[in-house]
């Protein structure tokens, strides 16, 4: 869907704040480039794709086709940037060094980068929340915590908030909340997709392995505790899901209506 900004009733000449530098924003980016609107990527990381480099040892389910920007491709092409196979499935990794790296290198959206730059807020400038007159012809105040201690507020005329959940994970409690003993236990769970082949080996070779959820990140993992067993036979695995009925975890056709 095309969005006409020129609508909103906000300085022009203010940015777009995008937040976070990944996939998503970046491909944010580039549709900013490509319609000629000011842009500012706030990234709380001190490299772009700082999130995906945590998963780098994953290999996506889906090819190439489906995770480059269109946008992105023109802008990278004009570059000389040659694309990856299409068919082929990258890794985390593959997707910041093949694809993210060269693209916010571009001269286009490389000035407009900012690392070291978290948002604790985003409002209306000098309104607050129960304040509805005038809001829509109002800036947002995006406040910043920099690297070095400092807070900054940026203005914009409107803001993208493409910072992921990687860092945002869901509890393992029903509802939204912790289970019991989650926060207690912190220092002992690894949310997301820990590399038990590689780097996290040690932690959980020969050692008895919870597994809670039942989405592709819980399925990788369980693979990888599986080929981890092979090497260690000591290594015993338990799968926690929510679901009765275990056939609709693994999806396709019927199990998804």
């Amino acid at each position: 869907m095309e969005i006409d900004m020129s609508n909103l009733g906000i300085d022009s000449s203010l940015p777009v704040v995008v937040i976070g530098a990944g996939p998503v924003s970046l491909a944010a980016a580039a549709r900013l480039v490509e319609r000629g609107l000011p842009f500012l990527v706030l990234e709380a990381g001190p490299v772009v794709g700082d999130s995906v480099r945590r998963w780098r040892h994953v290999r996506m389910f889906s090819p190439w086709r489906f995770n480059i920007d269109r946008s992105a491709r023109a802008l990278l092409q004009e570059s000389g940037w040659t694309p990856p196979p299409q068919d082929d499935l990258p890794t985390g990794g593959d997707l910041v060094t093949q694809y993210l790296e060269p693209l916010a290198a571009l001269p286009q959206i490389a000035p407009f980068l900012r690392f070291g730059a978290r948002v604790v807020s985003v409002g209306r400038e000098a309104l607050d929340k129960a304040v509805t007159a005038g809001r829509e012809e109002t800036p947002f105040a995006v406040e910043v915590a920099l690297a070095d201690g400092r807070r900054e507020t940026v203005r914009a005329r409107a803001v993208i908030d493409a910072s992921g959940t990687w860092t945002a994970p869901n509890p393992m409690g029903a509802g939204g909340y912790p289970a019991a003993g989650e926060q207690q236990f912190a220092d002992r769970i690894a949310y997301g997709i820990p590399d038990v082949k590689g780097q996290d080996r040690v932690r959980y070779a020969g050692r008895r392995v919870l597994v809670v959820g039942g989405g592709h990140s819980a399925i990788n993992v369980l693979l990888d505790l599986l080929t981890l067993k092979e090497a260690v036979p000591e290594t015993a695995i338990l799968w926690a899901v929510r679901r009765a009925d275990p056939q609709r975890l693994f999806g396709g056709g019927a199990a998804y209506a």
